[in-house]
């Protein structure tokens, strides 16, 4: 088995001396308390602090590689050349990289993922956070997990949370200093999310677009906005009480706010399907029913349920009676991103599928990266959505 990079100083890597290439793997994070709207679009500057789980499925493997006879990057995603828009974005974060190290080398950027692309389900969380991990050390960078966390964000706001696992919280900050994640210990508590996969196809309406929308547009997002504040206190005083019923029910409400302001925006945009609706009807009757399982929904119509993971059989099998499209997914707290050796890259590349990671509970900030294994089950696709 291979063990990956770690330092005991929480660095990524020392600086010495040029690296041929390096390979990350970070996962997707589900956000409890959202990150919906940028009050800087430049630097990614959210208009509230959010809180997120890292997650044990679904990682994403970036491989970068600096390259001094190329004239620009190259942006491999999942064997096929990346369209021009994502070309664009990959390189224009791999500017920000260069110009720290001092460098206009351009780099061979190979990823592949395990989630829907575009689907609400942090596909873009988990590609630049991996991205972010392995261009730091591909060119040599000493960043350590709060620089990581920043550099993350510049790629998607979301990213900054992936580099950390478990519990996570962004603080929105007023500028990039003051912008990013950190970890948030939970102790007390044993948590997991069953993912109910109701639609794997990306979304019409882009969460950049969609956010843009809804910030000039809704009426009721300055008040959902407002609340955030409020209810990531909440969130936080559960969570450090070993409360997960607290923590589901405020995560629930400010989903289905943040849904409701996007759908109030001028035109409005629907992002929940009548499956969705199906699935959130289940968890209410399994709540009914004395189960403690609560939805969330980022941007998309894929619902995850939160619930303690001794829960999960029960809430999986009643999610996935719903419908043969529906896909269930468990998911346990996930490991930080980390770095891993060429080899183990290019074996989780040549493989589809899940690799799930085994977490020690109860959850705790600390996650120590974990050795990958395979589950199987998952379709790959692009990054970078």
């Amino acid at each position: 088995m291979t063990t990956p990079t770690t330092l005991a100083d929480n660095r990524i890597r020392p600086g010495a001396g040029w690296l041929p290439g390096a390979s990350a793997i970070a996962h997707p994070n589900i956000a409890l308390i959202k990150y919906w709207g940028k009050r800087d679009e430049s630097l990614h500057l959210p208009v509230t602090d959010s809180l997120s789980m890292t997650l044990d499925i679904f990682p994403t493997v970036t491989t970068v590689r600096p390259d001094p006879t190329l004239d620009s990057d190259v942006v491999v995603l999942s064997d096929q050349l990346a369209t021009p828009s994502v070309h664009a974005r990959v390189a224009s974060f791999l500017d920000l990289v260069r110009k720290r190290a001092g460098t206009t080398v351009h780099a061979r950027v190979n990823t592949r993922n395990t989630v829907p692309t575009g689907a609400g389900l942090a596909s873009s969380a988990a590609a630049f956070a991996a991205l972010a991990v392995a261009a730091a050390a591909a060119y040599d960078l000493d960043l350590d997990r709060r620089e990581l966390s920043r550099l993350a964000r510049r790629g998607s706001g979301s990213a900054c949370r992936s580099i950390y696992g478990g519990f996570v919280v962004w603080h929105a900050g007023t500028d990039d200093p003051s912008s990013y994640a950190e970890p948030v210990d939970a102790p007390a508590l044993d948590p997991a999310m069953v993912v109910a996969i109701v639609d794997e196809h990306g979304k019409r309406v882009s969460s950049r677009d969609a956010m843009r929308r809804t910030v000039a547009t809704s009426p009721l997002y300055p008040e959902w906005a407002r609340h955030c504040a409020t209810d990531l206190d909440k969130v936080r005083t559960a969570i450090a009480s070993g409360d997960l019923d607290t923590v589901g029910r405020v995560a629930e409400s400010n989903a289905l706010g943040m849904h409701a302001a996007i759908a109030a925006a001028r035109p409005p945009i629907r992002y929940l399907s009548p499956l969705t609706k199906v699935v959130l009807d289940r968890i209410v009757g399994l709540r009914r029913a004395g189960t403690g399982v609560y939805a969330t929904i980022d941007a998309g119509p894929n619902v995850v349920a939160l619930c303690s993971r001794r829960d999960t059989t029960a809430v999986a099998q009643a999610l996935g009676r719903i419908a043969d499209q529906v896909r269930v997914q468990v998911a346990l707290p996930g490991p930080a991103a980390y770095l891993i050796s060429e080899g183990t890259a290019r074996s989780s590349a040549a493989r589809p599928g899940n690799y799930s990671s085994p977490v020690t509970t109860p959850c705790s900030s600390a996650v120590p990266p974990p050795t990958v294994r395979g589950n199987g089950g998952s379709r790959p696709g692009t990054t970078f959505a």
